[in-house]
């Protein structure tokens, strides 16, 4: 295991594959199942965190880093395919969107894609952390030190996650994953921490 134990997740779509954010390893086996499913469109990233290797992944697959321009200053080596983008949310393809959330960091995104589930399903890294009984998502600065966002950030986060359509949930490490109450979830998660 490396760094933090954390997975990539690789969305099959029609127009192009896009791998959500990285892991430490790239080896030969994994480079060539990639490739066998199509090879990777586009790289995207929920925050700094899963940086790591980033420019190796690209170079192998000759496709975009896409990184939000507030974690900028978190790029350590900045490689040729590494593209900042600005705003609210970058439109990939076949319905794909990059959406900031901000929080956790700056730039801190998620990946929302409609053809998963019904709804449409949310990857997060872990920009949103759901707790083991899988009753609650939390939104913090900094997990490991439990330094809380302000209240106007949760504010800001809440609307914003209301204004997502999605039923299903993968974070960082497959227990991370939720497919029932998604939405009802966020709502109390984020009232808990306004009351």
């Amino acid at each position: 295991m490396f760094a933090i134990g954390q997975r990539a997740l690789l969305v099959i779509s029609e127009s192009g594959n896009v791998l959500w954010d990285c892991i430490p390893m790239l080896d030969e086996a994994t480079a060539n199942f990639i490739k066998s499913k199509g090879g990777l469109k586009a790289i995207a990233f929920s925050h700094p965190h899963y940086y790591s290797n980033m420019n190796d992944w690209a170079d192998v697959f000759d496709c975009p880093v896409y990184i939000h321009e507030n974690d900028e200053p978190y790029i350590v080596q900045k490689g040729l395919h590494i593209k900042l983008w600005q705003g609210e949310e970058l439109a990939l393809w076949d319905g794909i969107k990059i959406l900031l959330i901000g929080g956790h960091f700056d730039g801190s995104s998620i990946l929302h894609v409609p053809f998963l589930s019904k709804d449409g399903s949310i990857l997060c890294g872990d920009t949103l952390f759901l707790s083991p009984n899988k009753k609650h998502f939390s939104v913090m600065r900094s997990y490991p030190n439990k330094i809380p966002l302000p209240l106007s950030e949760i504010r800001r986060i809440k609307k914003r996650l209301e204004s997502i359509p999605a039923d299903t949930f993968y974070g960082y490490v497959k227990a991370q994953n939720l497919d029932a109450d998604v939405k009802q979830i966020f709502e109390v998660s984020m009232e808990r921490y306004l009351a």
